[in-house]
């Protein structure tokens, strides 16, 4: 499938444009929006898009310059479209020459037109692909560690302090602020559930963008997908907002909720945990806000924690922590055993508790959440999982009784080990593909069996098994060539000395890096050096 992103300061335009992209069938993924140049260029970082449809004259930056930064920095993907004007005509030689595959009038644009110059962009992007090594195909691995670390983060499934620190830093995620805080978010419209699945998904998605968007511009934050109704804002609170953060974030959830319904008709119920002091107490704002969500109306549509009375301990979350270690292995290992122990676990749990309905939901939601967020191509999985079921996986908020959510645990847990049996081999390599790519990305890093196991949430002996069965060499052995040859790349383009060259790719000695230098190559560096001279 192809990824494309749409980058327009104007809401209404890229609106038109996904509805010609969804109306015309197009085999593609629409990853996302922006509403300038800049915002854009990080999406492109995050998502890697095969195309960009990008209006060439934005704030911040233009997508004239997004072209050009893009092809300076030597990016053979995304390709673009660009949308101009006549007045903005002088600029669209410049811009063919930064692999712009067509431009287009935005006055004269129409399906048709569209869908002309779409068919030529993916006719490159396939012939690209087709060239482009499998290893590749995991650009966007390290946003969907991202998305997967702040899943764990929310649902208090991190190891320890130590664990947190050590994922933090290889994902690059900064968390020195002062506090935090943690909003659940719900799309509400009453013509949601009516919708066919693709609107809708296509609705979430726009909607999450628009959120994404939105919150950055007043307050620091990380807004989390769900599932295709629900989403989470984690808020990250320095000092010059902490004292008032109360007014800050309600201005800007109901700034959301106001661009929402001026343009798709839905609206956000939206619950605020407490504000806590550190990482590792995200998870209880974000309990808190579960907790008092069922509070939450369309008289009351934004809700803070502060404003409420309620008794600890909470009553409507489920802690998923008792399961912490079957929870790391089961989704992280592909353990079906693990998988199903959690599950039936959980069933058995509220079978001896029937009263216990907020709980149960919680819990059920909960575990949806993780298997859309751990898994590969978890949203594709989960709904063949409730194809035969209205509303697919949503059915679960349909629910009335904790009989009916252990029904639904029960069919989704069974689904779920049949396709952890049916696609156990490819869920492995795609898990060694990650990790080769994670080395690649980080060749210039000391990187250890322990470090890397970590960032993949898995156990250092597991990694070391799974590395060398779906590779041709084990995991040191692969680390070294990959340093080795990035080394070589070194030598080829610079004059730095072999000491300089073992310090940038984290040796810990040059006599050491010569060693192992040797032992890849046949021939130590200095001869090395002296053929390329």
């Amino acid at each position: 499938m192809i990824n494309l992103l749409i980058a327009d300061d104007e809401p209404l335009v890229q609106a038109g444009i996904k509805s010609m992209l969804v109306n015309g069938n197009y085999d593609i993924n629409i990853v996302g929006t922006a509403m300038n140049g800049a915002v854009a260029y990080d999406m492109i970082i995050e998502y890697s898009p095969d195309i960009v449809i990008t209006d060439i004259k934005m704030p911040v930056m233009s997508g004239l310059e997004l072209a050009k930064k893009c092809y300076e920095e030597g990016r053979l993907l995304p390709i673009f479209i660009i949308l101009t004007s006549y007045e903005e005509f002088q600029f669209v030689k410049e811009a063919l020459t930064y692999q712009v595959v067509d431009y287009l009038i935005k006055l004269e644009l129409t399906p048709e037109v569209l869908g002309t110059a779409l068919t030529r962009a993916i006719s490159i992007v396939t012939k690209h692909q087709a060239s482009t090594s499998s290893s590749d195909s995991s650009l966007s691995s390290i946003y969907l560690l991202k998305e997967q670390f702040y899943t764990r983060l929310i649902l208090n499934l991190l190891e320890s302090e130590d664990h947190f620190k050590t994922q933090s830093q290889n994902l690059n995620l900064n968390f020195d602020y002062e506090a935090f805080a943690v909003s659940y978010v719900k799309l509400y419209s009453e013509k949601l559930n009516d919708m066919p699945a693709e609107k809708r998904l296509n609705l979430y998605t726009s909607s999450l963008q628009i959120a994404r968007e939105l919150t950055a511009k007043y307050v620091p934050c990380h807004v989390l997908s769900l599932d295709t109704k629900h989403f989470a804002i984690i808020f990250f609170l320095d000092k010059s907002i902490h004292n008032e953060y109360k007014s800050i974030i309600n201005n800007t959830l109901e700034q959301v909720s106001t661009m929402l319904f001026n343009y798709y008709s839905v609206m956000i119920f939206a619950s605020v945990g407490a504000v806590v002091k550190t990482p590792m107490q995200i998870a209880s704002s974000f309990q808190d806000a579960k907790q008092i969500f069922t509070q939450i109306n369309l008289e009351k549509p934004i809700l803070f924690v502060e404003d409420t009375s309620y008794d600890k301990p909470l009553k409507n979350v489920f802690n998923m922590s008792l399961f912490k270690e079957d929870i790391r292995r089961a989704y992280a290992e592909f353990d079906e055993k693990a998988l199903y122990d959690i599950f039936t676990s959980v069933v058995e749990l509220f079978e001896n508790h029937s009263t216990h309905y907020v709980q149960a939901l919680d819990a059920a939601g909960n575990i949806l959440y993780l298997s859309l967020s751990l898994l590969n191509n978890g949203e594709k999985i989960v709904s063949e999982i409730f194809k035969n079921r209205h509303n697919s996986y949503r059915s679960l908020y349909e629910l009335t009784n904790v009989e009916q959510i252990l029904e639904w645990l029960t069919i989704f847990r069974d689904g779920l080990c049949e396709s952890f049996a049916t696609h156990n081999k490819d869920y492995k390599n795609h898990i060694v593909m990650n990790m080769k790519k994670y080395i690649t990305d980080h060749v210039e890093e000391k990187l250890t069996l322990n470090k890397v196991a970590e960032v993949f949430n898995i156990s250092p002996n597991y990694l070391s098994v799974l590395f060398s069965k779906y590779n041709d060499v084990g995991f040191t052995d692969y680390i070294n060539q990959s340093k080795i040859d990035a080394a070589k790349k070194i030598m080829a383009s610079s004059d730095l000395k072999i000491y300089e060259i073992s310090d940038i790719l984290g040796f810990e000695s040059a006599f050491y890096f010569s060693r192992v230098f040797k032992k890849v190559t046949g021939v130590a560096p200095r001869d090395f050096m002296n053929k390329i001279e």
